[in-house]
């Protein structure tokens, strides 16, 4: 199994976890910002096991129906989970709205620490194993799901802070307060998630320093007379690069076909990591000029 598939497990387990102790205590104490937590998880449970199909589905072979394969379920997975953040926190503002029109008391204080002080930490040693996974695989879904466990991180913390205020104040509006933030803090953090996974479907080049890298290894390879129509795309942990590469008239194909073969690996070599795939064009001239292949024909 996939490091990337062993991750949505861990995560989809400790998710479960989390809901039944969240949801019990947030339902008896009457807490917005525990039934809040615990909504949060219960998405991240359901967003978990979506990401596991989508990875097992994206590293799958091309076949006869998808000839690229289906590594851009990755991103799909990335903006759907964003949306699924953003519905949620939705949700939460509400929740956190109709409490401070209809003020109730919170009950079980201590119970409701204890479980939020427990909450922390289960999800702190998660977000720390999730980012270990996404630095090592690169792996898109991993990082929205790291991301997306680390404002639980964020949101446990203040949700732990705002039950020692109220037990210290007897304040209660601090909880509605707090719940409504946390709702902010959530759509905030689903932006870029989304962002870049819409990036990522809609065949977005790469960014200006990957470019540049590649024509870093292009314009110091002297066997050739030059390059143009370089163009990249990313799709999941796969990226696509195509460019037309401009050789001497008298060059052998046999030659050409060695020499473009190296490049190819140079290119690779510089995403580490990731699946590239290079598609290199040979050109006898350089026929990105209008002029000159008027004049050729």
């Amino acid at each position: 199994m996939r490091l990337e598939k062993k991750a949505t497990v861990v995560s989809t387990s400790v998710a479960a976890m989390l809901v039944l102790m969240k949801m019990t205590v947030g339902v008896f104490s009457g807490s917005i910002a525990v039934l809040a937590s615990a909504i949060d998880s219960l998405l991240d449970l359901t967003v978990s096991l979506f990401n596991y199909f989508a990875l097992h589905n994206a590293e799958k072979d091309s076949d006869d129906k998808f000839h690229f394969g289906r590594s851009k379920i990755e991103p799909l997975a990335a903006v759907i989970e964003g949306f699924v953040i953003s519905f949620s926190a939705l949700f939460i503002f509400y929740e956190a709205i109709a409490k401070i029109v209809n003020y109730k008391p919170m009950e079980y204080m201590g119970t409701s620490i204890a479980v939020m002080i427990a909450s922390f930490v289960i999800t702190a040693f998660l977000v720390a194993f999730l980012n270990h996974v996404a630095k090592k695989t690169k792996n898109m879904v991993i990082k929205a799901d790291a991301l997306h466990y680390k404002t639980d991180l964020f949101s446990n913390g203040a949700i732990l802070l705002a039950l020692a205020l109220i037990s210290i104040t007897g304040e209660h509006l601090i909880d509605p307060i707090l719940g409504m933030g946390i709702a902010l803090y959530m759509i905030y953090s689903a932006i870029p998630i989304v962002k870049e996974g819409l990036l990522m479907l809609l065949d977005a080049a790469l960014s200006h320093e990957d470019v540049t890298r590649i024509e870093a290894v292009l314009q110091v390879q002297n066997e050739i007379n030059g390059y143009h129509d370089l163009k990249t795309r990313e799709s999941g942990s796969h990226i696509f690069i195509s460019v037309h590469i401009v050789f001497n008239v008298s060059i052998s194909l046999y030659d050409a076909h060695l020499i473009s073969d190296k490049l190819e690996a140079k290119i690779r070599s510089l995403f580490d990591g990731k699946h590239v795939h290079v598609l290199i064009h040979m050109d006898p001239y350089d026929d990105s000029d209008i002029n000159l292949i008027e004049d050729v024909y």
